[in-house]
């Protein structure tokens, strides 16, 4: 099956797979090319895959969606990091979902400056007509 992963600026995995683990909010499960289709969220953690070749690889996910339709499987998450091994994993999330952290709250405060803005903006051009 296609295993692709998603997040809002970049494809960060396109790849045939064999198998899939991931993590929904009511657990972990694992997915075969013939499995029914369906549709869940997923909850942060690590989704696990296996190539064709047989090596398993392995992906830090924060939380988004997973849809399987047929042979397709769509992963969209806010965040991933891609790792061959797990015991890198770990260190490699911590420092790329900091950063994406930090980045949010910027853009969030960047925002609220601009909206504090446009009011004072507002609030003049009420004041000058009235």
């Amino acid at each position: 099956m296609r295993l692709e992963v998603i997040t809002p600026v970049e494809v960060v995995l396109d790849i045939e797979v064999t198998r899939i683990v991931a993590e929904a909010p009511g657990g972990a499960f694992g997915m075969l090319p013939r499995h029914a289709d369906f549709v869940t969220l997923l909850v942060p953690g690590i989704l696990t895959y296996e190539t064709d070749a047989g090596h398993e690889r392995y992906v830090g996910i924060n939380s988004g969606t997973l849809v399987k339709c047929g042979g397709e499987v769509l992963v969209s998450v806010l965040g991933a990091v891609l790792s061959d091994r797990l015991e890198t994993l770990a260190q490699r999330v911590a420092e790329d979902f900091e950063t994406q952290d930090d980045e949010e709250r910027q853009a969030r405060s960047a925002l609220a400056r601009l909206e504090a803005g446009m009011l004072r903006h507002f609030q003049k051009l009420e004041w000058g007509t009235g």
